[in-house]
């Protein structure tokens, strides 16, 4: 569709998981605001995120998060020119605290509404960055966070290939639970970080679930395989660092190999990283390293669920017409292709 618009000022909400977040973002491309308020301390002591806990919380502070981004953007709602909100994937009971909050701003104000998908905000957080105008199409981006690992070919705005993605445990999921059998604090992704960059990367050969075949990926087998060589060790003496950094080069392997070859196959012009793993050091470097296109990834406050990422999806929606009805729902697995 062509553009009807060319410019706009879009308030965002995120709620999908355990961030409460939301942003007032211009034209895509400029943060205004972007406040968050992470639940991590809360749900530590389950070791995961509480479904139920989280989306309470969710209601507890909502208002003023909001209230907090139009401060910070120095705005009124008479100066927004859409309310965008996570619509899915999700936790159900915290998608229903962002959107009914949208709407019901929408609604009292009269402002335009727009169901964003969670994945796509992530894909977005690239052009919150300053390298946006060396973007060509198509890329490649590897979405990669505690709940999913996919690959799509983007070949222009809005229009997205499905390449893969994990069959089992997401590459989140896994650094979440080695961590707990680490007995390392949540969430284990970070944790793992900073240890394996102490330890020895070849200590334990752990397998790389890298199919011959496709652009799937799989870290089922390789989280069960580092739980069964810790039982080899008196628990006071676990080499934590070996066995993380050992772990983690097992993961990026697996991320960097598929991605390398999904890049030569379409010949992406680029390959994006995006989600919480983007964030991995290890992952960044050698992505970096072994592919011959530019490697980009968004910064660390980017990487993690924010509502910036969400007005910055929103923009190419808002600026080509799309507009959302006010009695839009949730999708928990909304898909986005």
């Amino acid at each position: 569709m062509s553009a009807i618009r060319q410019t706009s000022r879009i308030l965002a909400i995120e709620t999908s998981c355990d961030e409460t977040a939301a942003a007032v973002v211009e034209n895509g491309r400029t943060i205004l605001s972007n406040i968050i308020a992470s639940q991590i301390d809360l749900h530590a002591q389950y070791g995961g995120v509480f479904p139920e806990v989280a989306s309470r919380k969710h209601v507890e502070v909502i208002h003023p998060v909001v209230e907090q981004a139009l401060v910070e953007a120095h705005m009124g709602l008479d100066d927004i020119d859409c309310i965008a909100v996570t619509r899915g994937p999700g936790l159900v009971g915290s998608l229903l605290v962002g959107v009914n909050m949208a709407k019901g701003l929408a609604l009292a104000r009269h402002k335009p509404l727009l169901g964003v998908n969670h994945i796509e905000g992530h894909i977005y957080s690239l052009w919150l960055t300053d390298q946006v105008d060396e973007i060509e199409f198509p890329l490649l981006t590897l979405v990669v966070s505690g709940g999913h690992t996919e690959l799509y070919l983007m070949v222009d705005h809005g229009r997205y290939q499905h390449l893969g993605g994990t069959l089992d445990d997401a590459a989140g999921e896994a650094f979440d639970k080695v961590g707990r059998v680490l007995g390392l604090p949540f969430p284990g992704g970070p944790a793992i970080d900073r240890l394996a960059a102490a330890g020895n990367a070849s200590a334990y050969k752990f397998p790389r679930a890298v199919m011959e075949d496709g652009f799937n990926f799989s870290f089922s087998g390789l989280k069960t395989a580092v739980a069964r060589q810790i039982k080899h060790f008196d628990k006071a003496r676990i080499p934590v660092e070996d066995v993380a950094a050992s772990f983690q080069t097992a993961v990026v392997d697996a991320l960097v190999t598929k991605t390398e070859r999904a890049a030569l196959a379409y010949g992406a012009t680029a390959v994006h990283l995006a989600g919480g793993v983007s964030a991995n050091r290890e992952l960044r470097r050698t992505m970096t390293e072994r592919l011959k296109v530019p490697v980009r990834y968004p910064s660390p406050i980017l990487c993690t669920d924010n509502a910036a990422m969400i007005g910055a999806a929103a923009h190419w929606h808002f600026i080509n017409g799309r507009r959302d009805n006010l009695n839009i729902d949730v999708i928990p697995s909304l898909q986005l292709v």
